[in-house]
């Protein structure tokens, strides 16, 4: 996939002064527009995703809704993540990478789409304070994503830090902390399936 050049903010957004959450991997779209819905006026939200006809059909329904607070992009954020945000008028306080294609097989898992320079970028853009959800259905997965971001201990902390009881006895988040459900984690759940959840904060 081509690199992605950012997009003019003050077209994609009505006030670039708003505080920006990404959602990686954004799929429907679903979970990121009921975000900004909830938070019209507030909050812009940024939906990344490798599938062109998802960010279509998730772009569709935005400008249905009349929606001038979120934006949807065809990107492979493993690469281009730094560069998009980076020149963000306005602060990045919120990251989420929310059930990603787990790539079971090891010869793959260099496919996983979050590496050690995608860590690092959003780690190095997002602000102070600013936070990072990362959750999955499967355990591997979870387990690699967390080994990832608790290696950063020296810029990224936890919410067990401070809210133990917020977590199980392995570190995991026992509710959403956003309050809404992705579509793959509403099916999970029906399933009967655990969700594992971390968040982080920059300090």
């Amino acid at each position: 996939m081509a690199p992605v050049e950012p997009p003019n903010w003050e077209d994609v957004f009505e006030d670039t002064r708003l505080p920006l959450m990404v959602d990686i991997g954004s799929g429907s779209g679903r979970f990121l527009i009921l975000l900004a819905k909830r938070f019209l006026g507030s909050k812009n939200f940024l939906g990344l995703d490798i599938r062109e006809k998802l960010v279509e059909r998730s772009q569709f329904w935005a400008k249905e809704l009349t929606l001038a607070n979120i934006h949807f992009m065809v990107a492979n954020a493993t690469f281009t993540f730094g560069t998009l945000v980076s020149t963000y008028p306005g602060p990045l306080t919120c990251v989420s990478i929310l059930c990603p294609d787990p790539h079971f097989k090891k010869r793959h898992h260099k496919r996983r789409i979050l590496q050690e320079p995608l860590v690092d970028a959003i780690i190095n853009n997002l602000a102070r304070g600013g936070q990072i959800l990362v959750q999955s259905d499967v355990h591997e997965v979870a387990v690699d994503m967390r080994k990832h971001f608790d290696s950063h201990f020296d810029s990224v902390q936890h919410m067990d830090a401070h809210h133990p009881n917020l977590c199980d006895d392995d570190g995991w988040l026992l509710e959403n902390p956003i309050g809404i459900r992705t579509e793959r984690e509403i099916h999970a759940q029906s399933e009967g399936a655990k969700i594992y959840r971390r968040m982080y904060e920059k300090m």
